[in-house]
C-alpha cells in the first residue's frame, strides 16, 4: 500500500508537489509567513478603509492601526452601533485568503514564475497583473469567493519577489511599483548569458552576490529545482533545502524565507517589503473597486446575506406571498441601519427553467424582483429544485443560511453529490420549507388545486441534504407557513452561533445536553419531528417545563407542522441545561444563539519537511485515515480552547483530537484513524468572563455541517485558476481506493465519475476511470473545461468533479473555482499636460491663498473613460471630456484647494479596472504686504484678510 504522501507521485512532474517549495513559511515557525504577512495587510488595509469612511462621514474611529491587529477588534472598530457583533464572516474571509496564498505551494510548486524563480520577472509579473485584473472584475460581479481565491493566489507570487530576488540586497526600501503596473518597464534585469552569484564560503552567503550585480543594479533572482542540480552558468541559486541547483557551483543561495535560511540576516527587510507590497496591491485594489466592494471582498459584514430558492411553479402562490412578506419584515427593519445584509440573492426555478441568480446590494431591488415573482407553468410535478439551489451555493458567501421553497420533489436529483460536495466546500446551511408533504394533500384538493404531493421517501433527499447541512427540513401546510418563517429571522439574525445540535433517525427516546454561557442571548431551541412528540426542558437551577407548557417557566413555544420553536425566557441562567425528547419517530434537537464567540474550520493537510506547512484539504477526509483542523477562533480576548472533538452522528461516540496553537486564536486540531461515517465538529473550552454554576467559565459551540468520511480519494490539479474568455483548462485528476486510511495499490476497481459545473460551461471528461493492473492503485483521466467566447470577464465557474465506486457505495469530489478573464486593455490611463500654481513659501500665510492644479487624463488611443477620485487632499474637483487630436478620450481635470493643503493626489481608474495617479504639487512663492482694499479675488494670485492684503511678487 502506498501512502496518501505519495499517491501522487507517478504521475510524476504533473503531480510532484507533495512536499512544498520553500518559501516564506506558510503557517507555523518563528519567522515572518505568507500568513503573517497577507493576515496584516488585510486587517491594515481594512481598518485603513473604515477610518477614512468614518472620517467623510464625521463619525469616530478609535482604533490605532498596526501589525497587532486581530480581525474582532477591526469588526468592532468598524461596525455600527450593535449589541453584538461577529467576526466569522470577516475571519473566514481572510483565511480563505491566506489559504489560498498557501495552496500555491502546494498547486504550483514546481511553476518557477509564481515564486519568481529563476530570473521569471516577466511571466511572474503577468500573473500578478492578470490575477489583479481577474480579482477586480470578480469584485464587480459580486463572485467574491473566487475573488478571494485568486487574491491569495497573486499575494503569494508577489510576496515571494522579495524573498526569492536580490530587490532587498540592492538597498531597495521601497517595492518594487513595476510589478503591479504593467505600464511599468522591468529595468536592469540580468541577461541569461550574465553571471550573478559566487560560491558561498561554507554556510556564510553573505557575500555571494557579484559586486558587478549590486554595483550595475541588476536584477536577479534564485533558480530552484527539487529534482535536478542544473542551472545556468555562473547563476544564483534560491539555497532552499529542497533545491539540487544549490548543490552545483556557485553553491548556496540568496532566499530570505526565514530567519535561518541562506540570506536569512535579510528575512526582517524582505518581509517588511513583502507587507507593504501587499497593502500596495490591496489599495489598488479598493481604489478601483471602491470602498463598499473592498470591504464586501474581505468579507467585512456584520449581518448574513439574505439567500431565498424559491419555486415559482403554479401552485406555489401562497410561498411566494410568504417570501414577500417575510423580505419585506427584515428589509423594512435593517434598512438604513448599518446592520443590513450585505447583499441579497434570488433564485427562481421552474420547469424545465432554473436561475438565473439575482445577486445585488440594494435591498430595493431585491424587493422589486420578489414582487415581480409569479406563480405559473410546472408541467409534470418534479422541478429543477438542486438545480436553483446549486446556483445559490456557488453564489452565496460560505457560512450563508439558503432557504429554499417547493411543494415539489426534485426531478434533477442527480445533482446529489454535487450539492453535497458544494455544502462540504461551503459549509453554508439548507433550510427547506416544504408545504403539501404526504398529510397536506386533503387541503389541496378541497382548494380545488391539482394535487403536488412530496412524499415522504422523495422529501428524503431534502432531508438528508439540510442534515448534511445543518438546516432544517420543515414541513407545514401553506396557510401555516408565516407562522414557521421566523426561523428566517433566527438564522440571519447579527452573530448567531449554534451551541447543539442532533438528529435521531430513527427515532428513539434521549436526553441532550449544552451548557449555555454568559456571551449567548436570544437563545432558542428549534426541534423538527411528528406531532406526537413530547419533550422536557430542564434549567441548570432543576426548573422544568413540558411541551404542554407553551410559555412558562422555562421558554415561550410555539407549533407549526413538524416545526417547533422555544425562545429562552432568561438568557442569564448559565450553565448546563437538558432537553428530553420522546419521540419514536426521525426528530431534530438545534440549539442557537448570539453571540461574538464562535469559530470556523478547515480540513487540511500537513506536510512535513524542513518546515511544516497546512494546505487546504479538498473534498472528503479518508475512512481510517487522519485527519487535521485548522480551527479559528472569532474572539480570543480571555478565551481559551480545551478541547476539539469529532461526534459521530450514527453512534454518538465523541473522539477528541490532539490540539496545536498556532496563534491566540489559530489552533490545529489532528484526529488518527477517522472513524467510517459522518461526524460534526465539536469545540469546548473555556473563557475568564463566563460564570457558569456548574462548571465554571465553560462554553460550546458546534459546526453545524458534518464531514463525512470516504474510502475514495479523488485528487485533481488545474495549471491555472484562471481561464481566458474562448480557451480552456485542463485538470488532471487521480481516484484511488484506501485501506485503513491509505492507498490499495493492489485494487482493482472501475469508478464512474460525474463532472458538473455551474455555469454550463463545455466539458469534457471520462465517464469513468479504471485502475490498471500496474497503476500504484491509480486510476487517472483528465477533465477540459471551456469558457465560451462570449464569458464576462470577472465571471466565476464552479467545477465538481465527482467519482463513486462500482456498488454505488461510496463516493469523493473535488470542488475546484476558476475565474474568467478577457484580454483587453492593461495599460492604466495616464496623466499628461499638468500645471499648478503657486502658495506662498511662508506656511504661516496658507489660509489666506488658493492654489489651482490641472491636468489632462487620457486611456490613450482606443482607451476608455476614465473615473477621476480624490485621494489625497480636500479641495474642489471640475472634469470635463475633450476628444483628441488621434481620436482619444480626454479627461480634462480642474482642481482649487487652499494652500493650507498643498499638495493632491488623484486616481484614474479606466473601464478596464487599471488605475493611474496624478499627483499636483502647489509650488512655492514670495508675497509681499499692499495697503489695498476691498481687492476682488479673482485666483490664487490675491487674497485678503483684515486691512492686510498679501500679493504674489
Amino acid at each position: 500500500m502506498a501512502t496518501l504522501g505519495s499517491v501522487l507521485l507517478p504521475l510524476a512532474a504533473v503531480f510532484a508537489f507533495t512536499v512544498p517549495s520553500h518559501c516564506f513559511r506558510t503557517l507555523t515557525g518563528a519567522s515572518f509567513t505568507h500568513r503573517n504577512i497577507t493576515e496584516r495587510a488585510i486587517l491594515r488595509k481594512t481598518a485603513e478603509v473604515c477610518q477614512d469612511i468614518a472620517a467623510v462621514n464625521g463619525d469616530p474611529f478609535d482604533l490605532i492601526i498596526d501589525d497587532s491587529l486581530t480581525p474582532e477588534q477591526v469588526v468592532q472598530a468598524c461596525s455600527p452601533s450593535a449589541s453584538v457583533v461577529s467576526s466569522v464572516a470577516f475571519t473566514n474571509a481572510i483565511v480563505d485568503i491566506y489559504l489560498s496564498n498557501a495552496d500555491v505551494d502546494f498547486l504550483f510548486a514546481l511553476n518557477a514564475e509564481y515564486h519568481f524563480y529563476n530570473e521569471t520577472f516577466e511571466m511572474g509579473r503577468t500573473l500578478i497583473t492578470r490575477g489583479v485584473s481577474a480579482v477586480k472584475d470578480s469584485t464587480d460581479m459580486g463572485n467574491f469567493i473566487t475573488a478571494r481565491s485568486v487574491l491569495g493566489e497573486v499575494l503569494h507570487t508577489l510576496q515571494d519577489f522579495y524573498s526569492h530576488s536580490n530587490w532587498v540586497e540592492l538597498g531597495n526600501t521601497a517595492p518594487y511599483d513595476a510589478l503591479i503596473t504593467p505600464a511599468l518597464p522591468l529595468e536592469n534585469l540580468a541577461g541569461p548569458t550574465v553571471p550573478t552569484c559566487r560560491n558561498c564560503i561554507g554556510d556564510d552567503c553573505t557575500d555571494n552576490i557579484l559586486p558587478a550585480v549590486l554595483d550595475g543594479g541588476l536584477l536577479t533572482s534564485g533558480y530552484f529545482n527539487r529534482f535536478f542540480p542544473n542551472k545556468p552558468e555562473g547563476k544564483c541559486s534560491d539555497g532552499g533545502p529542497l533545491d539540487m541547483t544549490s548543490t552545483q557551483e556557485p553553491v548556496g543561495g540568496i532566499n530570505k524565507d526565514t530567519f535561518d535560511s541562506r540570506h536569512g540576516f535579510l528575512h526582517q527587510e524582505a518581509a517588511d517589503l513583502a507587507l507593504t507590497a501587499s497593502l500596495d496591491l490591496l489599495e489598488s485594489i479598493r481604489i478601483c473597486v471602491g470602498d463598499q466592494d473592498f470591504l464586501r471582498l474581505v468579507g467585512l459584514s456584520f449581518a448574513p446575506v439574505l439567500c431565498f430558492v424559491i419555486d415559482t411553479t403554479g401552485s406555489m402562490g401562497p410561498e411566494i406571498a410568504e417570501v414577500r412578506r417575510v423580505s419585506n419584515s427584515i428589509v423594512a427593519s435593517r434598512l438604513g441601519t448599518g446592520l443590513e445584509p450585505p447583499f441579497y440573492i434570488l433564485v427562481p426555478f421552474n420547469d424545465p427553467d432554473f436561475g438565473p441568480v439575482l445577486q445585488t446590494t440594494d435591498a430595493t431591488f431585491f424587493m422589486e424582483q420578489i414582487n415581480l415573482l409569479t406563480a405559473s407553468g410546472g408541467g409534470d410535478l418534479p422541478e429543477f429544485s438542486l438545480s436553483g439551489l446549486r446556483l445559490a451555493l456557488t453564489a452565496a458567501p460560505r457560512f450563508s443560511d439558503i432557504f429554499l421553497f417547493t411543494d415539489a420533489p426534485a426531478k434533477d436529483a442527480v445533482l446529489r453529490s454535487a450539492i453535497l460536495a458544494l455544502i462540504a466546500n461551503t459549509r453554508s446551511t439548507v433550510t427547506f420549507m416544504l408545504t403539501d408533504v404526504l398529510s397536506f394533500r386533503r387541503k389541496r384538493e378541497l382548494e380545488g388545486l391539482a394535487p403536488r404531493i412530496v412524499t415522504q421517501a422523495q422529501a428524503e433527499l431534502y432531508r438528508e441534504i439540510a442534515l448534511a447541512s445543518g438546516g432544517l427540513t420543515i414541513e407545514v401546510p401553506n396557510s401555516d407557513l408565516s407562522m414557521v418563517t421566523i426561523v428566517i429571522e433566527d438564522s440571519i439574525a447579527i452573530a448567531v452561533v449554534t451551541v447543539f445540535q442532533d438528529v435521531k433517525n430513527p427515532g428513539a427516546p434521549c436526553n441532550f445536553s449544552f451548557f449555555i454561557d454568559d456571551t449567548l442571548s436570544n437563545i432558542t431551541i428549534l426541534l423538527t419531528g411528528t406531532p406526537s412528540l413530547t419533550f422536557t426542558l430542564r434549567s441548570p437551577t432543576g426548573a422544568t417545563q413540558t411541551s404542554s407548557e407553551v410559555s412558562e417557566p422555562l421558554a415561550s413555544f410555539s407549533l407549526a407542522g413538524n416545526f417547533r420553536r422555544l425562545r429562552l425566557n432568561n438568557d442569564s441562567e448559565t450553565g448546563l441545561w437538558e432537553i428530553s425528547v420522546n419521540s419514536t419517530d426521525p426528530y431534530s434537537v438545534k440549539v442557537i444563539g448570539q453571540s461574538s464567540l464562535d469559530f470556523i474550520y478547515n480540513l487540511v493537510e500537513i506536510q512535513d519537511g524542513v518546515s511544516t506547512d497546512f494546505f487546504r484539504q479538498e473534498g472528503r477526509p479518508i475512512s481510517g485515515g487522519n485527519l487535521s483542523l485548522l480551527v479559528t477562533l472569532t474572539r480570543s480576548d480571555g478565551v481559551s480552547v480545551t478541547q476539539v472533538s469529532l461526534l459521530n452522528t450514527l453512534d454518538g461516540t465523541e473522539v477528541n483530537g490532539t490540539l496545536q496553537p498556532v496563534t491566540d486564536s489559530n489552533y490545529v486540531a489532528t484526529f488518527s484513524n477517522v472513524t467510517e461515517g459522518t461526524h460534526v465538529v465539536v469545540l469546548r473550552g473555556t473563557t475568564s468572563s463566563l460564570t457558569s454554576r456548574m462548571t465554571p467559565g465553560s462554553f460550546q459551540r458546534q459546526a453545524p455541517t458534518q464531514i463525512r468520511t470516504s474510502n475514495i480519494v479523488v485528487n485533481a490539479l488545474p495549471n491555472t485558476t484562471i481561464i481566458e474568455a474562448g480557451s480552456s483548462v485542463t485538470i488532471p485528476f487521480t481516484v484511488a481506493l484506501t485501506n485503513g486510511g491509505v492507498i490499495d495499490g493492489g485494487a482493482m476497481e472501475t469508478f464512474t465519475v460525474s463532472v458538473t459545473n455551474d455555469r454550463d460551461f463545455p466539458v469534457t471528461s471520462p465517464s469513468t476511470v479504471t485502475i490498471g493492473a500496474d497503476s500504484g492503485g491509480l486510476a487517472s483521466g483528465t477533465v477540459t473545461l471551456t469558457a465560451p467566447e462570449d464569458a464576462l470577464s470577472g465571471t466565476d465557474v464552479t467545477l465538481t468533479i465527482a467519482a463513486e465506486d462500482a456498488a454505488a457505495v461510496n463516493s469523493n469530489d473535488v470542488v475546484l473555482r476558476f475565474s474568467v478573464f478577457r484580454v483587453s486593455d492593461i495599460a492604466p490611463p495616464v496623466c499628461l499636460a499638468n500645471t499648478s500654481s503657486g502658495c506662498p513659501a511662508d506656511e504661516s500665510l496658507c489660509k489666506y491663498f488658493v492654489w489651482d492644479f490641472t491636468a489632462n487624463v487620457t486611456d490613450g488611443i482606443n482607451g476608455t473613460d476614465v473615473e477621476i477620485t480624490i485621494l489625497e487632499g480636500n479641495g474642489t474637483l471640475e472634469t470635463s471630456t475633450e476628444v483628441g487630436p488621434d481620436g482619444e478620450i480626454i479627461t480634462v481635470v480642474s482642481y482649487t484647494a487652499s494652500c493650507c493643503a498643498n499638495r493632491v493626489v488623484l486616481s484614474a481608474v479606466d473601464n478596464a479596472g487599471n488605475v493611474g495617479r496624478c499627483v499636483g504639487q502647489a509650488d512655492e512663492v514670495d508675497v509681499m504686504p499692499t495697503t489695498e482694499w476691498n481687492v476682488v479675488v479673482k485666483s490664487n494670485q490675491v487674497c485678503f484678510r483684515g486691512s492686510r492684503v498679501f500679493v504674489a511678487k
